[in-house]
């Protein structure tokens, strides 16, 4: 007796060499006639062929031989009895052909396509069962890949935030010693001494810098990232990011210029980051614009909101990198030649902090052709409770 295989009408085994199901009642050979229409109805390109389920048979005449209802020589003389009938116009189906010719009866020809339409179902369940599986295991694998990912990620910024609190320590002390040193509290200097000094002084501010952007940067990584929102004097505190920035433009003969609109009103934010966002934006448009350029801060009303934008003229950023830009400790340059030095964390600390003020940042850019930072913050007036 052939294996049971499950009745393509309520799923219940049956033995293929059956004509019924014993669960359902229904003809089996009936049940796979409608198949075999439903299936050339949906595929044109048979729609001029007899509809019958041995269309869903691949290779019936291998399954007759293998089962002794055939001869080898029968199959090949019904093969070629079959392309004679194509070249002249009338295609029959392999089990027509041995019908017709008298090889095999209906009941057996029947029997046959049953049973390995059915056995061919089982099969394609089987098959649907592993891939299900196999997706289940995988998904599992994916889950624990992230978990590992999330561990990790903490792991970092924890580290992160106690290498930079340790370094912050004695940096501290280097930054008085420093001011007691230029200020002439430990006796005169001379001018190569000033000078050494001057260099020494400026690596500590970047040094401070780098550590102020990794302590911010660990800040909001483990949650700890908290707005002080009130009205800011938008005026003011673009005023004293572009006074920061002064030296670094005139040093590579940089054209600062600010364009405000005169009736800006205050903003509801936090102060203190939006001024290092405004002070960020500028070093990075400082940065990446050649000698005799152009950066531009411009603030104007736009409906209920002031947008807040800064330009420049530098080298730009291809368009297809864009959102590159903004991933920590990423820079799209990062050779060990590179001519740009940094982190790669004040843009990824600018997104988080304009976002946390339900804002986005928009940027704009043409390679070569200068970028522009642009986002927005609610009126003050409009804020208040």
């Amino acid at each position: 007796m052939s294996k049971d295989v499950p009745c393509p009408i309520c799923g219940q085994r049956v033995d293929p060499t059956t004509q019924h199901c014993q669960e359902c009642g229904i003809d089996l050979a009936l049940a796979l006639m409608l198949v075999g229409r439903h299936l050339a109805d949906a595929n044109p390109e048979i729609s001029g062929a007899p509809v019958a389920p041995e269309m869903l048979v691949p290779r019936l005449g291998d399954y007759l031989l293998e089962k002794g209802f055939l001869s080898n020589d029968k199959l090949n003389d019904a093969l070629d009895f079959q392309q004679v009938q194509v070249k002249q116009g009338r295609p029959l189906l392999l089990g027509q052909v041995l019908l017709e010719l008298g090889f095999v009866d209906r009941e057996t020809l029947d029997q046959a396509i049953t049973e390995q339409i059915l056995q061919l179902q089982d099969a394609l369940q089987q098959a649907n069962r592993r891939l299900e599986q196999r997706v289940q295991e995988r998904t599992i694998d994916l889950q624990n890949a992230l978990s590992k990912l999330s561990q990790l990620s903490r792991l970092k910024s924890d580290f992160i935030s106690n290498i930079s609190h340790e370094l912050r320590t004695p940096l501290t002390h280097i930054k008085g010693y420093l001011t007691l040193l230029s200020d002439g509290s430990l006796g005169e200097l001379t001018n190569m001494q000033a000078d050494a000094l001057s260099v020494i002084d400026r690596a500590e501010e970047r040094l401070e810098k780098l550590i102020i952007d990794l302590i911010q940067f660990s800040q909001a990584a483990s949650g700890e990232f908290t707005l002080k929102l009130a009205p800011v004097d938008l005026p003011g505190i673009i005023d004293k990011a572009v006074q920061r920035s002064v030296p670094r433009a005139e040093a590579k003969q940089i054209a600062l210029q600010v364009d405000l609109a005169g009736d800006l009103h205050p903003v509801y934010a936090d102060e203190e980051k939006i001024s290092w966002v405004l002070l960020q934006l500028l070093d990075n448009a400082i940065k990446f614009t050649p000698s005799g350029g152009t950066v531009c801060v411009r603030a104007e009303p736009e409906q209920e909101m002031v947008r807040i934008g800064i330009m420049d003229t530098g080298i730009g950023i291809p368009s297809h990198r864009v959102e590159e830009i903004f991933e920590p400790f990423h820079q799209l340059d990062s050779s060990s030649t590179r001519r740009f030095n940094g982190t790669g964390l004040g843009l990824a600390l600018v997104k988080q902090i304009v976002e946390a003020h339900g804002s986005m940042i928009n940027v704009k850019s043409a390679k070569e052709r200068g970028s522009v930072f642009e986002f927005v913050l609610p009126n003050a007036n409009n804020n208040q409770v």
